[in-house]
């Protein structure tokens, strides 16, 4: 009696195996693309400034929405349908009422929640700094300034599937199918596979000293500093992180300026008075005496809340233009606080009219990035 046998061929699907990874990189990139929409908010957001050093913070994102159909508690009519001639794309009908938990009044309807994503800071400093360069950077005596870039100048045998040189590759194939008769491009094997293969170049520029400017007066309430500190924390690690050695330089000042720590710099408060001008002639002497306009790219960024002495306004002018000779660029940044009045040190500085003098106004906490890449545009963005 001849016996029998069941066999069953199965096929391994190993695409199964790497869901969780692929799950886990779609996600990745849905918080990237969530960070990108939401910058102006995530740069200001106090855990990440007061992270202390902290690599992972909860960042709120709001654009990971899953859309679904919702009740229309208002009960008023909406527009669903077209009239026959619709095409892919035409918008029937739009809610023109503001979102709840926006307006004024308490409200009764839901809110929407909120996503909170631990996202490292370096993953933050990636995308925040990606479109930031220092502009207007000129040939130096002093060169000590570095930066690394990864460029592709080689071509391997073996490599990563990633970074296959297609076009190195088809030349191959061509190559070896000529010399065997057989031109065209057909029965590609391993052995014609081309990788390109990365350097990390090392770019030795020249010198550069950021003069970073920040007013301690009494009139500089706890918006104002927050809003300027958190300009210049993103500035201290766009550029420690993107340059090895370039120096910044901390001032402080009120009717007074004085250099200080980092660390004084980002925590001690003051008072009294507002005299701009001390500070912008102590950039001055600080250039004069140690960094020559011959061995250093300088930038020198002032934040203030513009409540300056009038009196001291011309003086102010003056100075910023002498300034402007010295430096690459110099930033203003205004931050209009409850104090807001129109006189303000930024009404004045509109008489200077420099293309290397860029001055910002914030509003809330939104405008520190938009001020970030005011200051430091890359040339090809018409930085200069």
């Amino acid at each position: 009696m001849a016996l029998t046998y069941n066999f069953i061929i199965t096929r391994e699907d190993w695409s199964l195996h790497r869901k969780g990874e692929v799950d886990q990189h779609r996600h990745r990139e849905k918080v990237r693309e969530a960070i990108k929409k939401n910058l102006a908010d995530i740069v200001s957001e106090e855990s990440i400034i007061l992270s202390d050093g902290r690599r992972v913070v909860k960042v709120p994102i709001r654009s990971l929405d899953q859309y679904r159909f919702r009740y229309d508690a208002r009960k008023q009519k909406h527009a669903g349908q077209g009239d026959g001639k619709s095409k892919v794309g035409d918008v029937l009908g739009s809610d023109p009422q503001q979102s709840p938990g926006n307006g004024p009044g308490a409200g009764e309807e839901a809110g929407h929640d909120y996503y909170e994503a631990d996202v490292t800071i370096d993953e933050i400093e990636k995308i925040v700094f990606e479109d930031l360069g220092l502009p207007n950077l000129k040939e130096k005596k002093n060169k000590q300034l570095a930066s690394e870039s990864i460029e592709f100048r080689d071509v391997r045998k073996y490599g990563i599937q990633s970074n296959v040189d297609r076009k190195r590759t088809i030349l191959e194939v061509l190559k070896r199918n000529a010399l065997k008769g057989n031109p065209g491009i057909h029965g590609i094997t391993p052995d014609d596979l081309r990788y390109k293969t990365w350097e990390v170049i090392p770019k030795y520029e020249s010198s550069a000293v950021v003069l970073a400017m920040m007013d301690t007066s009494g009139s500089m309430g706890p918006f104002e500093k927050y809003i300027a500190r958190s300009f210049f924390f993103w500035m201290v690690r766009f550029l420690r992180t993107k340059y090895q050695n370039v120096e910044i330089v901390f001032l402080a000042h009120h009717t007074e300026a004085k250099e200080v720590s980092e660390d004084e710099f980002f925590t001690k408060g003051e008072s009294g008075g507002t005299r701009c001008s001390s500070v912008y002639q102590l950039a001055l002497d600080l250039i004069n005496t140690r960094y020559p306009k011959e061995d250093y790219n300088i930038y020198a960024f002032h934040f203030s809340d513009g409540d300056n002495l009038s009196s001291d306004n011309e003086k102010c002018i003056r100075l910023i233009e002498e300034l402007l000779n010295k430096c690459n660029l110099v930033g203003y940044g205004e931050i209009e606080g409850p104090y807001y009045y129109t006189s303000t040190l930024n009404s004045s500085l509109k008489k200077i009219n420099s293309p290397s003098f860029v001055s910002v106004t914030i509003r809330d906490k939104t405008g520190v990035y938009p001020a970030l890449k005011a200051f430091f545009k890359k040339p090809d963005q018409g930085g200069g």
